[in-house]
């Protein structure tokens, strides 16, 4: 199946181009991944976005899905299973060519990188084995298995402080681990959180272990920079939600594309 453009990625960049495509009569196709609707699906109210002063992320990935097909757009709640580019400077009627997760073969002149990111984890064993069992990085999705209990959020971006006042709402307590003596997220986001009851700050600290074999019972954590004399502390618990940043998401492309040290594509000054 060939199309005038595909664009891989269903969040809000993704939609974005689908959108312009759409207007100019092109009829791109998305494909929206599985599930759909990129980093916005993991967030509760979205206040930075201009005309609304707060609108849910999975509303606003919902009307930009609809407004893109509205023109034309053609979505696939699908994934992308491998991707093969035609290089610069090649005949146009050389296609770049996309197999979809289910083995359907795609091609198109015009391909749009919109893969945005995946969250990164603090690289622990037990971490992984405890992952789905008490440990998550999306507390929009996992929130309310966590009702009356107590839980820590591993971070101190605005990521990180919005799931700890999105668990507010179920938990008992919340603590927040960080690394630093001061959050780097935005004053009104710190705001919300010092003046929340049942938050707890936990400055320079590190998680070294999560507590539990089967579920998570608590956590082990140890002091960094400043106070490092500290002893290790250990702190009983029910869950575990890491939001310590995130990294491209752009394996589908190693090989085929300049990508540096840290998966983002390197681009031109042009483009920039």
């Amino acid at each position: 199946m060939k199309y005038n453009a595909i664009i891989i990625g269903g969040g809000a960049a993704g939609l974005s181009a689908a959108l312009y495509l759409a207007r100019a009569g092109l009829a791109p196709l998305i494909f929206a991944g599985s599930p759909p609707g990129g980093q916005l699906m993991l967030t509760s109210e979205v206040e930075n976005f201009p005309g609304r002063e707060s609108i849910l992320g999975g509303e606003l990935i919902d009307v930009m899905r609809k407004q893109a097909q509205k023109f034309g757009g053609i979505i696939v709640d699908e994934n992308v299973k491998s991707v093969g580019l035609v290089g610069a400077g090649r005949d146009l009627p050389v296609q770049h060519t996309i197999e979809s997760a289910s083995g359907k073969i795609y091609q198109t002149k015009a391909l749009i990188i919109a893969t945005g990111a995946k969250a990164l984890w603090m690289g622990l064993d037990s971490e992984t084995r405890l992952r789905g069992k008490g440990v998550s990085a999306c507390a929009t999705c996992d929130a309310f298995f966590f009702k009356n209990k107590i839980v820590a959020v591993i971070g101190g971006g605005d990521s990180a402080l919005e799931e700890a006042l999105t668990l507010t709402k179920f938990a008992s307590k919340v603590y927040i681990v960080h690394r630093r003596a001061e959050f780097k997220a935005s004053k009104i986001m710190q705001k919300r959180v010092f003046e929340h009851e049942k938050i707890e700050i936990i400055w320079n600290s590190a998680i070294e272990e999560i507590i539990g074999e089967k579920k998570v019972e608590g956590m082990r954590i140890k002091a960094v920079g400043v106070g490092r004399d500290r002893p290790v502390q250990e702190i009983k618990l029910n869950g575990v939600f890491v939001a310590i940043g995130h990294r491209p998401d752009t394996d589908l492309f190693k090989g085929q594309i300049e990508l540096d040290q840290k998966g983002y594509v390197l681009t031109t000054t042009m483009y920039a």
